[in-house]
């Protein structure tokens, strides 16, 4: 590979470091921003959503940079996000009379 398509690789993986860190800092953004909005605290589904996309991308990044610290944080981050999702879309699934699922 040579020197220019190496410095692309890295500032294309540099630029997704950098996306997924915003995706996954807008979200408290987000949520606060919706808190004050329901005049309570809240965690809107988008919070989940973009927890999953932010983390996704940052996990990605972290295996490009052989971190395992890093790798170990975001994996075990994006399972707990997808879980949550989960968890939120049954609760609304039985609040708006279809059937909850095991």
């Amino acid at each position: 590979m040579g020197t220019l398509e190496h410095s692309w690789l890295e500032h294309g993986w540099l630029a997704l470091g950098l996306l997924g860190q915003a995706v996954f800092s807008a979200r408290f953004l987000l949520q606060w921003v919706y808190s004050e909005y329901k005049r309570e605290s809240v965690m809107p589904l988008a919070f989940w959503y973009m927890s999953i996309v932010g983390g996704a991308m940052l996990l990605c990044y972290a295996l490009y940079k052989h971190d395992p610290v890093f790798i170990a944080g975001q994996s075990c981050g994006v399972f707990i996000y997808a879980r949550n999702l989960q968890l939120r879309l049954r609760e609304l699934a039985a609040t708006q009379g279809g059937e909850s699922q095991p």
